[in-house]
């Protein structure tokens, strides 16, 4: 009788707890934080939104998020080693960022170091689980610098499949040459 009534307690309990419990990751919240920032970015407002970013960086100094943010603003003004930088930042304090991954490789692809963007794409890939299309583009377009045409085939394929007409382009571009349909 005892364990029973145990058992019914118990039971409004855990989900009295689980509904009553903050579900957001940490990241969530930064995003939440930092949201007039990252609608200047949208906006394509990039010096007010690095303006802003910064500022928050002196704020607190281990968001990954502002750093984030701040490298997207320095990659899209053509600043790759300020973008490389900040997004080396945001990763040391969230490694599994995908869009992170995906800007710290575009900077090094601009900056013609293929191997190391290649590897940034990569994790890019794994982070968003291949269902990021403009991760596979980038690392098929690093693959491509470094002569790995049959892997870089496969990506822009999948990528193609993920709705990318940029990928499906290339593929249509010599080496490949082929017809694509969406």
């Amino acid at each position: 009788m005892e364990t029973l009534l145990l058992i019914l307690l118990l039971i409004p309990y855990l989900v009295l707890r689980y509904y009553l419990t903050d579900h957001d990751t940490p990241t969530d919240k930064e995003r939440k934080r930092l949201l007039e920032g990252i609608q200047l970015y949208d906006n394509q407002a990039y010096a007010e939104a690095f303006a802003y970013f910064d500022k928050r960086i002196k704020e607190y100094r281990k968001s990954a998020i502002a750093y984030a943010y701040r490298a997207k603003c320095n990659l899209k003004e053509g600043n790759y080693f300020s973008a490389i930088y900040d997004s080396g930042q945001a990763l040391s304090f969230d490694n599994t960022l995908a869009d992170v991954h995906l800007d710290h490789g575009m900077a090094h692809y601009f900056l013609g170091e293929y191997n190391t963007a290649f590897l940034s794409f990569d994790k890019a890939v794994w982070f968003s689980r291949g269902n990021e299309s403009n991760a596979l583009r980038w690392r098929a377009l690093a693959r491509l610098k470094l002569h790995q045409l049959s892997q870089a085939e496969k990506d822009l394929s999948r990528a193609v499949e993920l709705g990318d007409e940029n990928a499906a382009y290339v593929l249509s571009q010599p080496p490949f040459g082929r017809k694509v349909i969406l």
